[in-house]
């Protein structure tokens, strides 16, 4: 038995919604203290690690730790009826998921469970150790940056130094550049030894973008031609990863 209700309908819509621009399906693991995602794109692009607290529920109540299988898209469908005044409850018996919406009425959807094969996905924590430069900046300067690249070409160079952060786009004839220095506000923190660059795929960087309604600052960690780890934190609520496949370098 599964039993568990959240206000803050927002923080768990809006992290389905992102997982669900990059996932179609998906195994979460409900534990004790949290419910988890771990999953891979179908290109086998970009990683997905989701984390949702049993603090982020008004009610959290679980017997035995369980795994099940949704289709996110569908999934999503669901949460979007419920408005900010709500509270949505998941309740899970046999094999369905039961979605409460509570308001100034109560409906109730099933929500079927689908059998899943876990897929290997890369270790994020075994990346850590080649993520050597970090950055900690504010949601709108990336989402700034990335828009302006889009602009000029469907990939965006992220170059570090030890103490300026750059975003650039290159096309035969244009060209454009966002520069963050230590001092600036918008840059919370930078970590970088030397310098250091790697392109992104500018489409799944929009997607992942969409996080950020959930934190206040957005985290990035990449190394020279190297996967680069996202991040972005609701407090103690909730968290959600990304590491994305950079582009081979054309400079």
């Amino acid at each position: 038995m599964f039993k568990a209700t959240i206000s803050n309908v927002g923080l768990l819509t809006d992290s389905i919604s992102t997982i669900a621009e990059l996932i179609d399906e998906g195994i979460f693991k409900i534990a004790k203290d949290e419910i988890t995602l771990s999953a891979a794109d179908r290109a086998m692009v970009a990683v997905v690690k989701f984390n949702l607290s049993a603090k982020a529920f008004d009610e959290y109540e679980l017997e035995k730790e369980r795994e099940i299988g949704l289709n996110i898209p569908g999934f999503l469908s669901v949460l979007k009826r419920a408005t900010s005044q709500d509270k949505v409850s998941l309740n899970l018996a046999e094999n369905k998921l039961q979605v409460d919406i509570r308001g100034k009425s109560k409906r109730k959807f099933v929500v079927p469970l689908i059998e899943l094969t876990r897929e290997e996905i890369p270790d994020i924590e075994q990346l850590e150790k080649n993520f050597t430069t970090k950055v900690q900046l504010a949601p709108e300067i990336l989402q700034n940056g990335i828009e302006d690249a889009e602009i000029i070409s469907d990939s965006v160079i992220f170059q570090a130094e030890p103490k300026k952060f750059l975003m650039k786009a290159e096309g035969d004839v244009s060209k454009t550049e966002l520069e963050l220095e230590s001092g600036d506000s918008a840059l919370i923190s930078l970590n970088a030894d030397a310098e250091v660059k790697s392109r992104y795929p500018i489409d799944y960087l929009k997607k992942m973008l969409k996080a950020a309604r959930i934190a206040d600052s957005v985290s990035i960690a990449f190394g020279q031609d190297y996967p680069m780890k996202i991040s972005f934190v609701a407090g103690d609520k909730a968290s959600l990863e990304f590491v994305l496949a950079p582009r081979v370098s054309e400079d």
